[in-house]
Protein backbone atom coordinates (compact mmCIF):
# COMPACT_ATOMS: atom_id res chain seq x y z
CA UNK A 1 0.00 0.00 0.00
CA UNK A 2 0.89 3.82 -0.76
CA UNK A 3 2.83 5.65 2.09
CA UNK A 4 2.77 9.50 2.34
CA UNK A 5 6.22 8.83 4.34
CA UNK A 6 7.58 7.15 2.20
CA UNK A 7 9.18 7.97 -1.70
CA UNK A 8 10.75 5.93 -3.88
CA UNK A 9 13.57 8.01 -5.90
CA UNK A 10 15.41 6.56 -8.92
CA UNK A 11 18.56 8.38 -9.59
CA UNK A 12 19.33 8.50 -13.84
CA UNK A 13 22.12 9.99 -15.43
CA UNK A 14 23.86 10.29 -19.12
CA UNK A 15 27.60 9.96 -18.31
CA UNK A 16 27.89 6.06 -18.29
CA UNK A 17 31.74 5.51 -19.22
CA UNK A 18 30.59 1.74 -20.41
CA UNK A 19 27.30 2.52 -22.32
CA UNK A 20 26.85 5.82 -22.93
CA UNK A 21 23.43 7.39 -22.31
CA UNK A 22 21.89 4.24 -21.03
CA UNK A 23 18.89 5.57 -19.29
CA UNK A 24 17.44 6.41 -22.70
CA UNK A 25 18.16 2.91 -24.48
CA UNK A 26 15.03 1.31 -25.53
CA UNK A 27 14.03 -1.72 -23.94
CA UNK A 28 10.61 -3.43 -25.27
CA UNK A 29 9.27 -0.27 -26.93
CA UNK A 30 9.87 1.89 -23.51
CA UNK A 31 13.07 3.59 -22.61
CA UNK A 32 15.19 1.77 -19.82
CA UNK A 33 14.39 4.60 -17.32
CA UNK A 34 10.42 3.96 -17.81
CA UNK A 35 10.71 0.79 -17.81
CA UNK A 36 12.69 1.21 -14.11
CA UNK A 37 10.09 3.74 -12.96
CA UNK A 38 6.97 1.27 -13.91
CA UNK A 39 8.67 -1.57 -11.92
CA UNK A 40 9.03 0.77 -9.10
CA UNK A 41 5.22 2.03 -9.77
CA UNK A 42 4.15 -1.13 -9.44
CA UNK A 43 5.70 -1.94 -6.39
CA UNK A 44 3.10 0.53 -4.91
CA UNK A 45 5.10 1.37 -1.84
CA UNK A 46 4.81 5.20 -2.20
CA UNK A 47 5.51 8.07 -4.86
CA UNK A 48 7.62 7.72 -7.93
CA UNK A 49 10.28 10.13 -8.65
CA UNK A 50 13.17 9.85 -11.09
CA UNK A 51 16.03 12.17 -10.15
CA UNK A 52 18.04 13.14 -13.09
CA UNK A 53 21.10 15.80 -14.69
CA UNK A 54 19.80 15.49 -17.92
CA UNK A 55 16.49 17.63 -19.28
CA UNK A 56 16.45 14.95 -21.83
CA UNK A 57 15.60 11.97 -19.42
CA UNK A 58 13.38 14.33 -17.08
CA UNK A 59 11.34 14.90 -20.20
CA UNK A 60 10.87 11.20 -21.27
CA UNK A 61 9.97 10.32 -17.76
CA UNK A 62 7.17 13.32 -17.86
CA UNK A 63 6.07 12.38 -21.73
CA UNK A 64 5.16 8.96 -19.96
CA UNK A 65 3.06 10.51 -16.80
CA UNK A 66 6.17 10.02 -14.22
CA UNK A 67 7.85 12.51 -11.84
CA UNK A 68 11.21 13.83 -12.59
CA UNK A 69 13.27 16.27 -10.52
CA UNK A 70 16.69 17.85 -11.73
CA UNK A 71 20.03 17.77 -9.91
CA UNK A 72 23.13 18.47 -10.56
CA UNK A 73 25.68 17.14 -12.73
CA UNK A 74 28.31 16.93 -10.29
CA UNK A 75 27.23 14.17 -7.83
CA UNK A 76 29.81 11.15 -6.96
CA UNK A 77 26.90 8.37 -6.28
CA UNK A 78 23.29 8.04 -6.52
CA UNK A 79 23.12 8.79 -2.86
CA UNK A 80 23.78 12.50 -2.92
CA UNK A 81 21.77 12.84 -6.18
CA UNK A 82 18.39 11.07 -4.42
CA UNK A 83 19.53 13.75 -1.28
CA UNK A 84 19.40 16.81 -3.65
CA UNK A 85 16.18 15.75 -5.20
CA UNK A 86 14.31 14.77 -1.83
CA UNK A 87 15.40 17.98 -0.33
CA UNK A 88 13.58 20.07 -3.01
CA UNK A 89 10.50 17.73 -2.83
CA UNK A 90 10.36 17.61 0.95
CA UNK A 91 12.12 20.51 2.38
CA UNK A 92 9.76 20.39 5.51
CA UNK A 93 10.88 16.98 5.93
CA UNK A 94 7.85 15.18 5.99
CA UNK A 95 9.09 11.85 4.14
CA UNK A 96 10.68 9.50 6.22
CA UNK A 97 11.80 6.59 4.23
CA UNK A 98 13.56 6.77 1.04
CA UNK A 99 13.81 3.67 -1.02
CA UNK A 100 16.63 4.28 -3.75
CA UNK A 101 16.34 1.98 -7.01
CA UNK A 102 18.71 2.52 -9.43
CA UNK A 103 17.77 3.50 -13.18
CA UNK A 104 19.84 0.85 -14.28
CA UNK A 105 17.65 -2.49 -12.64
CA UNK A 106 14.80 -2.66 -15.91
CA UNK A 107 14.05 -6.25 -14.51
CA UNK A 108 14.07 -5.56 -10.75
CA UNK A 109 10.82 -7.75 -9.29
CA UNK A 110 7.94 -5.34 -7.40
CA UNK A 111 8.43 -7.45 -4.38
CA UNK A 112 12.09 -6.87 -4.11
CA UNK A 113 11.26 -3.34 -3.94
CA UNK A 114 8.69 -4.18 -1.40
CA UNK A 115 11.16 -6.31 0.91
CA UNK A 116 13.60 -3.73 1.49
CA UNK A 117 11.26 -2.02 3.43
CA UNK A 118 11.14 -4.86 5.92
CA UNK A 119 14.25 -4.62 8.01
CA UNK A 120 12.84 -0.77 8.87
CA UNK A 121 10.60 -2.42 11.01
CA UNK A 122 13.43 -3.00 13.53
CA UNK A 123 13.58 0.33 14.78
CA UNK A 124 17.38 -0.26 15.04
CA UNK A 125 18.00 -0.77 11.81
CA UNK A 126 19.34 2.91 9.75
CA UNK A 127 19.20 1.35 6.28
CA UNK A 128 17.70 -1.79 4.70
CA UNK A 129 18.88 -3.53 1.23
CA UNK A 130 18.61 -7.17 -0.08
CA UNK A 131 20.46 -10.22 -1.07
CA UNK A 132 20.11 -13.49 -2.40
CA UNK A 133 21.76 -16.77 -1.52
CA UNK A 134 24.64 -17.54 -4.20
CA UNK A 135 23.70 -20.62 -6.11
CA UNK A 136 26.06 -20.64 -9.14
CA UNK A 137 30.00 -21.84 -8.32
CA UNK A 138 31.32 -19.24 -10.28
CA UNK A 139 29.88 -16.79 -8.49
CA UNK A 140 31.48 -17.73 -5.13
CA UNK A 141 34.83 -16.35 -6.31
CA UNK A 142 33.64 -13.27 -8.77
CA UNK A 143 34.53 -10.19 -7.71
CA UNK A 144 32.08 -8.48 -9.79
CA UNK A 145 29.54 -10.44 -7.45
CA UNK A 146 29.39 -8.74 -4.20
CA UNK A 147 28.76 -10.72 -0.89
CA UNK A 148 27.44 -9.78 1.81
CA UNK A 149 28.82 -11.44 5.21
CA UNK A 150 26.03 -11.31 7.65
CA UNK A 151 24.03 -12.95 10.81
CA UNK A 152 20.20 -13.99 10.70
CA UNK A 153 18.57 -11.10 12.47
CA UNK A 154 14.93 -12.11 11.69
CA UNK A 155 12.95 -14.30 9.31
CA UNK A 156 14.31 -13.53 6.27
CA UNK A 157 16.24 -11.10 7.29
CA UNK A 158 20.39 -10.81 7.81
CA UNK A 159 22.17 -8.08 9.63
CA UNK A 160 24.99 -7.32 7.62
CA UNK A 161 28.80 -7.48 8.81
CA UNK A 162 30.51 -6.40 6.16
CA UNK A 163 30.35 -6.63 2.29
CA UNK A 164 33.24 -7.46 0.04
CA UNK A 165 34.11 -8.41 -3.00
CA UNK A 166 36.00 -11.60 -1.95
CA UNK A 167 35.10 -15.17 -1.46
CA UNK A 168 33.74 -14.51 2.67
CA UNK A 169 32.93 -15.99 5.08
CA UNK A 170 35.12 -18.92 4.55
CA UNK A 171 34.32 -22.25 5.32
CA UNK A 172 31.28 -24.67 4.21
CA UNK A 173 27.50 -22.85 3.94
CA UNK A 174 25.71 -19.94 2.23
CA UNK A 175 27.36 -17.11 0.53
CA UNK A 176 24.66 -14.23 -0.28
CA UNK A 177 24.99 -11.91 -3.08
CA UNK A 178 24.20 -8.35 -2.54
CA UNK A 179 21.98 -6.68 -4.52
CA UNK A 180 22.30 -2.86 -4.46
CA UNK A 181 18.78 -1.25 -4.04
CA UNK A 182 18.72 0.54 -0.54
CA UNK A 183 15.81 1.77 1.80
CA UNK A 184 16.84 4.96 3.60
CA UNK A 185 15.37 6.36 6.62
CA UNK A 186 15.77 10.11 6.28
CA UNK A 187 18.45 10.92 9.23
CA UNK A 188 20.25 8.07 8.35
CA UNK A 189 20.50 9.74 4.46
CA UNK A 190 21.53 12.72 5.79
CA UNK A 191 23.88 11.31 7.74
CA UNK A 192 25.55 9.27 5.42
CA UNK A 193 26.10 11.90 2.54
CA UNK A 194 27.96 14.26 4.69
CA UNK A 195 30.37 11.73 6.05
CA UNK A 196 33.89 11.30 3.69
CA UNK A 197 34.19 8.20 1.73
CA UNK A 198 35.71 5.39 4.26
CA UNK A 199 38.92 3.46 3.99
CA UNK A 200 37.23 0.07 3.42
CA UNK A 201 35.12 2.10 0.80
CA UNK A 202 37.63 3.23 -0.95
CA UNK A 203 39.61 -0.35 -0.59
CA UNK A 204 37.06 -2.47 -2.15
CA UNK A 205 34.99 0.51 -3.78
CA UNK A 206 31.77 -0.64 -2.10
CA UNK A 207 29.69 2.60 -1.08
CA UNK A 208 27.58 0.54 1.08
CA UNK A 209 30.92 0.05 3.98
CA UNK A 210 30.83 4.07 4.49
CA UNK A 211 27.67 3.07 6.82
CA UNK A 212 29.40 0.47 8.36
CA UNK A 213 32.35 1.81 9.19
CA UNK A 214 30.65 4.42 10.97
CA UNK A 215 28.60 2.52 12.69
CA UNK A 216 25.04 2.53 11.18
CA UNK A 217 23.35 -0.83 11.21
CA UNK A 218 22.55 -2.26 7.94
CA UNK A 219 20.04 -5.04 7.73
CA UNK A 220 19.25 -7.22 4.45
CA UNK A 221 15.84 -8.82 3.10
CA UNK A 222 16.28 -11.94 1.59
CA UNK A 223 14.79 -12.62 -2.04
CA UNK A 224 15.06 -15.22 -4.75
CA UNK A 225 15.87 -13.47 -7.49
CA UNK A 226 18.73 -11.04 -9.18
CA UNK A 227 17.71 -8.23 -11.23
CA UNK A 228 19.99 -7.78 -13.82
CA UNK A 229 22.11 -3.85 -13.46
CA UNK A 230 22.78 -2.72 -17.18
CA UNK A 231 26.20 -1.95 -17.50
CA UNK A 232 27.23 -2.89 -20.88
CA UNK A 233 25.86 -3.16 -24.36
CA UNK A 234 26.08 -7.20 -23.95
CA UNK A 235 23.55 -6.33 -20.68
CA UNK A 236 21.28 -3.90 -22.33
CA UNK A 237 20.77 -6.81 -25.15
CA UNK A 238 20.21 -9.40 -22.33
CA UNK A 239 17.91 -6.84 -20.33
CA UNK A 240 15.68 -6.77 -24.23
CA UNK A 241 15.19 -10.41 -24.00
CA UNK A 242 14.06 -10.60 -20.85
CA UNK A 243 11.23 -7.46 -20.88
CA UNK A 244 10.38 -8.79 -24.19
CA UNK A 245 10.25 -12.00 -23.45
CA UNK A 246 12.22 -13.88 -26.17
Amino acid sequence: MTSNNTIVMVPARMASTRLPGKPLAEIARLPMIVQVMRRAEEANVGRVIVATDTQEVANVVVQHGGEAVMTREDHISGSDRIWEALEKLDPSGEVETIVNVQGDLPTIDKASIRASLIPLQNNDVALSTLATEITHEAERTNPNVVKLVGTESGPGCLRALYFTRATAPYGDGPLYHHIGLYAWRRSALKRFINLPPSPLELREKLEQLRALEDGMRVDAALVDTVPLGVDTPADLERARAILSGT
